[in-house]
């Protein structure tokens, strides 16, 4: 057996030696807090280890945002927002959300690096990130001047309808593509003339203090405060924050309720994007091979770390055997392995915690009487012995009430469900508390439509998936949370409505 020192001193593999060059190159050179726009220690001065899944070493150690430290940022919002911010037209505002958006893109492959160090995506798919969050800024740069306003005149009275910020808004964030989530956060809240305290997950800060870097020139200080901490500390002094107007989340329902119970204290606006368990529907009149492509894509994207992951398959049985040959036969082709390595079709999950969470659930599935068409463990290669993985699974013969077919699983596990009978499919496609998203696949777009409409879900895709554009509204129905990103209808989350009625 050799010594902790033998394993110190040993040579690194080539995976290891690739990380450590890619996190020489683009580690943030700032994890400290970022507050009134500047990087600060911690009240407390204390610190927390954030890891690569990909070899389990540690990246670096970020600062321990607190209540003090939060106390602090919304401090500096405010005073941001009154002496500079309030005073923004709506083309300077403009004219900041498109320097971010060059900015981003000018750095998109050094934070496409640092995303898939901190995270263990795949680096095409979190070039595809860095890309989606160039397009938010970019999006919401162009409609920040949207706010007309409404006019009522009569006999007795002249009255304006406006829409004012809220002030300082506090936006909490997840790890599956945190990047992403900052923009999709900090965008529209910029856009609507707001200040914001910003709280990035704990596993996940770097892409988030690295752009806060980027952007101290373009934003005013005090605009973007990001406080990095541990969500039972950081993320609830934020969401309980007598000073913050309006929260924003995107995370686990769990979560999400905690934070709505802290908002109810203080009376707060907010606005949730939760959970999912996505039904994807698959009609005879498929063709298989499109349907497998689809299929996969939807579940294994992002090692199924989507909230809109379509990980509950209803096909039909005339294609089923099919379909589900296809499914492991793509999956046999899947390469796993490097995030950093272009080949690589599947990375690792964002940390053991998470490992741990989906090997359980394809515990209790198999205790369940589930049947592994494929996967249902973590690979036996050597070479990945360090990193998070789990295998892509496919789950056949499940009763739809089991944990794996009810509950957000949150990784690349995919639970199979048979069907011939249309309105009993639809019974079990809307029988989970979640209600985020789904897909329909099928040549018949008459049926496709029907079937859209009768799914109980905020975004529903007809043969495509993942395919979110700016522009169109997404959130969820049930406990899937409240509200709509990525939208003109988005900004109205980040104002208040303001009559003035002026009597003649």
């Amino acid at each position: 057996m050799s010594s902790d020192s033998d394993t110190e001193m040993a040579e690194p593999t080539a995976v290891q030696q690739r990380h450590r060059d890619a996190a020489a190159e683009v580690l943030p050179a700032h994890t400290d807090l970022y507050i009134g726009g500047e990087f600060v220690p911690a009240a407390a001065t204390e610190t927390f280890e954030t890891t690569d899944p990909t070899t389990g070493a540690v990246l670096t150690d970020v600062a321990r945002g607190r209540r003090a430290d939060v106390d602090r940022a919304v401090e500096a919002a405010w005073e941001a927002f009154d002496e500079t911010w309030v005073d923004y037209s709506a083309g300077q505002r403009q004219r900041v959300l498109t320097a971010i958006a060059d900015t981003i893109e000018t750095h998109a492959d050094e934070l496409a690096q640092l995303e898939t160090l901190d995270n263990g995506k795949p680096v095409s798919e979190a070039a595809a990130d860095v890309q989606g969050a160039a397009e938010q800024f970019r999006y919401f740069a162009g409609i920040v001047r949207e706010n007309p306003g409404e006019t009522m005149t009569d006999s007795q009275r002249q009255a304006q309808v406006i829409k004012e910020p809220y002030g300082v808004v506090g936006q909490i964030i997840p790890w599956n593509f945190p990047l992403m989530m900052a923009s999709w956060k900090l965008a529209p809240a910029l856009a609507a003339g707001n200040c914001t305290v910003l709280k990035p997950a704990e596993q996940t800060p770097l892409s988030a203090l690295r752009l806060a870097e980027l952007i101290g020139d373009i934003v005013p200080d005090g605009v973007v405060n990001i406080v990095p901490g541990y969500g039972d500390e950081a993320g609830a002094a934020v969401a309980n924050h007598d000073d913050i107007r309006k929260l924003a989340f995107t995370g686990s329902t769990a979560v999400g309720k905690q934070v709505m119970k802290s908002a109810a204290d203080t009376v707060t606006d907010v606005t949730l994007e939760l959970g999912g368990k996505s039904p994807i529907v698959v009609f005879p009149d498929t063709d298989v091979q499109t349907a497998v492509s689809l299929v996969a894509a939807a579940i294994f994207y992002n090692t199924g770390e989507c909230c809109e992951a379509g990980s509950r398959l209803f096909v039909h049985e005339e294609i089923a055997d099919e379909v589900l040959d296809g499914l492991v036969a793509a999956v046999d082709d899947m390469t796993i392995g490097d995030p950093l390595d272009d080949a690589t079709d599947l990375g690792p999950k964002v940390s053991r915690a998470q490992v741990n969470r989906t090997l359980d659930y394809l515990k209790r599935a198999q205790k369940d009487g589930g049947e592994f068409l494929t996967g249902g463990g973590q690979p036996d290669d050597e070479a990945l012995a360090d990193g998070c993985y789990v295998e892509p699974t496919l789950i056949d013969g499940l009763s739809h009430d089991a944990a794996a077919a009810q509950e957000e699983i949150f990784g690349p596990v995919l639970t199979v469900f048979r069907w011939d009978d249309y309105d009993e499919m639809i019974e079990l496609a809307n029988d989970v508390e979640y209600g985020l998203a789904g897909g329909v696949i099928t040549e018949d777009i008459s049926q496709a439509n029907k079937t859209a409409r009768d799914i109980e879900a905020g975004y529903i895709w007809i043969n495509s998936y993942h395919d979110l554009a700016p522009g169109l509204p997404f959130g969820g129905y049930k406990q899937s949370g409240i509200g709509r990103e990525l939208s003109a209808e988005t900004l109205d989350h980040y104002r208040q409505t303001k009559t003035i009625n002026l009597s003649l």
